[in-house]
């Protein structure tokens, strides 16, 4: 994919010995996604997304601790209330789970941010906000992934297994920009320097 197993490795190594540390609610639980890989933070609002039936965007506190149990996640009870009660600004007793998972990516800068929407605007070329596997067709450059160069895939097998990587929690093979933008917070993560995620990405979307 658009970031090596060797700085995912890294990353997961690193989230793990950071975790021991930290006290922080959010910053436990945003490690705990990084330990899963590039895709840990688009799992976890997957998870999220499939409580909002009635597609309002917001999330009690019970669906909250229903939420971190079915990913996962390893937070007290205390650190749920905290972290809850954080993101809860006006009392309401629901939070925006978008301002949860916003919160929650790695920071990331300027450039890099703009670099991931620029990649979003090449695929969605009906400007719609939604890309479709029609929209990549002859935009993803698989060429310079390993496992083509070692003729371990062919570029097609490699084109749908990305895919996969984007698909929505329903599997109705769409993606939106905040799908895109989870799953390239994490791949940011896992690539120290600007210069790097800058090549990466340029050299993964032709921008």
């Amino acid at each position: 994919m658009a970031s090596t197993a060797r700085n995912e490795r890294e990353m997961i190594l690193n989230a793990g010995k950071e975790l021991s540390s930290t006290a922080d609610p959010l910053e436990r639980l945003r490690l705990q996604c990084l330990q899963r890989g590039v895709a840990g933070i688009r799992d976890f609002g997957r998870t999220f997304r499939i409580w909002d039936d009635d597609g309002n965007r917001k999330i009690s506190y019970e669906e909250f601790v229903k939420g971190l149990s079915d990913f996962g996640a390893s937070l007290t009870a205390t650190e749920a209330q905290q972290l809850f009660h954080s993101m809860d600004k006006n009392s309401s007793g629901s939070i925006e789970y978008d301002e949860l998972l916003i919160a929650l990516r790695p920071p990331m800068s300027k450039s890099r941010i703009s670099l991931i929407l620029a990649a979003f605007q090449k695929m969605d070329k009906t400007g719609d906000g939604v890309i479709t596997p029609e929209d990549l067709k002859g935009v993803y450059n698989v060429r310079s992934h390993p496992k083509f160069i070692n003729g371990e895939k062919t570029e097609e097998q490699i084109f749908q297994e990305y895919l996969r990587t984007f698909d929505s929690p329903h599997g109705d093979g769409k993606v939106t920009l905040q799908e895109f933008e989870e799953y390239y917070a994490g791949v940011s993560a896992s690539i120290d320097l600007d210069v790097y995620f800058d090549l990466m990405m340029r050299q993964a979307w032709k921008l």
